[in-house]
């Protein structure tokens, strides 16, 4: 309670009458930047000497504000509060550090209920279930806030948002490459009396993450980390273990290297770390390890993770592995059970970190803002010091002893040395484009790099994965044993079958290929190509877009395979031009047809708009595209 006074943006809330027509009077109101967000009743005390009565006035609900210069989450800049806040739309890069793909994501933070549902979140978490008075006392906290959110969005702990699901099958749900945005996903979770949504994986989490934080009030965007570390047992590395064919031997750990894994970064002050640490924060609602008995992941601040400062609040050292830890190849010897070293990569983890840039769909590489230059003299001081503070060890350069916290010593051998220089080089090749429903044609390179004859044995294997690099089934198994004179160059033709692959292929159409080469004197070497299928969709506005006002889209859809497709059918998305999603069925689509299908939306808001379009089969994995439309208001 408090009176009506000078309106003053202070420490307390404070009210200040306006105008005064009638019985009817306007009455101004000021938060304190520090107030908990959430929904307030508001109502006034009319007083007279005889007595005092309140009158229900109605509720409005308080956000948090990166325009109020007081507020800890304050963005300085219009065009990124444009861009992190009020953006509806946006773009997620997913793929492999070679070949970066955009997909587009709708955000919907502005669309009917989803204001009502982010509160709701807030309130089902167990914090709020367990103490409710206390945790609404925090909701002033950014940090505390967005801790919350990123154990929440996951269902791991507490009947969240999104179920998880990495093993390819999706029967009982929907696959995590069917959804286009979050907006289908809160309200199915809100109207289905919060059961968890299936299915999502990564971007799925982030990209849900980042409409809530949005909503709520709190500059935030998507990040994809290419090659990413998942390292399980906290000592900066991660070791993949092959057998001689160069197959990945999951059972022997449970580290692993993704193609990309994706999480967000919120802009707010840190209050409890001191200023050095404001700005971007590192949040992944992706459930991976367990943090305080919790799925959830941040805010880890990025100035931390980039100058090695792993013993801060939150879970620093795991965001500091995934882009930094050391890759570690071991052959092993199923015979005797024994590992062989064939190959320590101290730059191949945290490759081409991207997001997408304010005001436009480029990328952005702000692999700068995690890490100083791969091999600079202080890129190699900040991972002696984070190893340091991590892991209570004497470090010298890479090269460390390991003591853990429980104290029991483990000497990583020299491992991060080099690993002896093979006499040979080698790498696949490709002979036509990759494209999905095709045989794919490529060819291993080998070259002998001295000036001696030299035998190669090698073992080639292909598997299609997930995007995890997790083997789901083997497509190729073959041999060769090739002679190569003094530095010469030979090719060995490398041919996988539509036949071969159709079948086990998941949504994520990619394809490993590995060759153990094993030379005379005992040298080994390993070749790996991470292939990514192509598909194609092309999306054409054809006329100006007014709001309120119809206009023709015409989607060209390709069936990709050497056969027919039946019942296909083309998803469309988008906020501001449509109304929910649009479902239109797709007729019969020859062996590599080329199909025209045109529909109408009706733009509701005006500027640039994302227009989604997915071509949905039983016969293959969903082929993706999105369009901006400039939408101009009526006249």
């Amino acid at each position: 309670m408090f009176q009506t006074a000078e309106l003053e943006v202070g420490d307390t809330w404070t009210a200040a009458k306006g105008e005064q027509t009638g019985n009817t009077m306007t009455v101004s109101l000021a938060s304190p930047p520090n107030a908990v967000i959430g929904r307030y009743l508001l109502s006034a005390r009319p007083s007279s000497r005889r007595k005092h009565s309140d009158r229900k006035l109605g509720e409005f609900i308080l956000l948090f504000n990166p325009w109020c210069p007081e507020d800890d989450v304050f963005l300085a800049s219009e065009e990124e509060r444009q861009e992190y806040v009020l953006n509806d739309s946006g773009i997620i890069f997913r793929g492999v550090e070679k070949h970066i793909r955009a997909q587009g994501w709708n955000y919907g933070q502005f669309e009917e209920d989803i204001l009502d549902i982010c509160l709701s979140i807030l309130d089902r978490s167990p914090s709020h279930q367990n103490d409710p008075a206390t945790d609404v006392s925090h909701r002033h906290d950014p940090v505390y806030v967005t801790r919350i959110i990123s154990a929440m969005v996951n269902s791991n702990n507490d009947r969240g948002v999104v179920q998880g699901q990495w093993q390819g099958k999706y029967g009982s749900g929907t696959s995590p490459l069917h959804w286009r945005g979050s907006v289908a996903i809160l309200q199915k979770w809100f109207k289905g009396r919060y059961k968890p949504v299936k299915y999502g994986q990564c971007w799925v989490f982030a990209g849900v993450m980042c409409t809530v934080l949005r909503c709520l009030g709190i500059a935030t965007r998507v990040v994809s980390n290419f090659n990413s570390a998942h390292d399980t047992d906290k000592n900066l590395s991660v070791d993949k273990y092959v057998d001689s064919f160069g197959r990945t031997l999951e059972d022997l750990t449970e580290d692993s290297m993704w193609n990309f894994h994706v999480w967000n970064e919120s802009w707010f002050a840190r209050q409890d770390l001191g200023s050095s640490y404001n700005g971007w924060q590192v949040l992944d609602a992706t459930p991976q390890e367990e943090s305080e008995g919790v799925f959830q992941c941040g805010p880890a601040s990025v100035t931390a993770i980039r100058e090695g400062d792993v013993h801060l609040a939150h879970d620093s050292p795991f965001v500091f592995a995934e882009v930094n830890a050391d890759y570690i190849t071991w052959l092993w010897h199923e015979d005797d059970e024994k590992r062989e070293r064939v190959y320590s990569d101290t730059k191949k983890i945290g490759r081409c970190i991207s997001t997408k840039a304010v005001g436009s769909d480029n990328r952005v590489d702000i692999t700068s803002l995690y890490k100083y230059p791969e091999g600079s003299r202080k890129e190699r001081q900040v991972y002696s010091k984070a190893v340091k503070k991590l892991l209570s060890v004497e470090a010298s350069g890479r090269r460390t002893r390991v003591r853990r916290a429980g104290g029991r010593g483990l000497w990583r051998e020299d491992l991060l040395e080099p690993a002896t220089k093979p006499s040979i080089a080698g790498k696949f090749k490709v002979l036509e484009p990759l494209a999905l429903g095709h045989d794919l044609r490529l060819a291993l390179c080998l070259a002998n790099l001295t000036t001696r004859a030299q035998r190669v044995r090698v073992n080639i294997s292909g598997a299609t994965i997930l995007y995890t690099r997790r083997p789901v089934a083997e497509i190729l198994q073959e041999s060769h044993t090739v002679r190569l004179g003094p530095q010469e160059e030979k090719k060995i033709p490398v041919a996988i079958s539509y036949s071969q692959y159709k079948e086990d292929l998941t949504d994520d159409k990619k394809i490993l290929l590995a060759a153990m080469c094993f030379v005379t004197k005992g040298e080994k070497l390993l070749v790996e190509k991470d292939i990514t299928l192509e598909d194609f969709i092309t999306i054409k506005v054809l006329g100006p877009a007014v709001v309120g006002v119809a206009v023709a889209v015409e989607v060209m859809v390709v069936n990709p395979l050497l056969e027919g497709a039946r019942d296909c059918v083309l998803m469309v998305e988008g906020s501001g031009l449509l109304q929910g999603q649009l479902s239109i069925d797709v007729p019969i689509l020859e062996p590599q047809e080329r199909a025209l299908v045109q529909f109408n939306i009706t733009p509701s808001k005006s500027g640039p708009r994302q227009l989604q379009v997915d071509l949905v089969s039983p016969h293959f994995p969903d082929i993706k595209g999105f369009v901006i439309v400039h939408v101009a208001t009526a006249k």
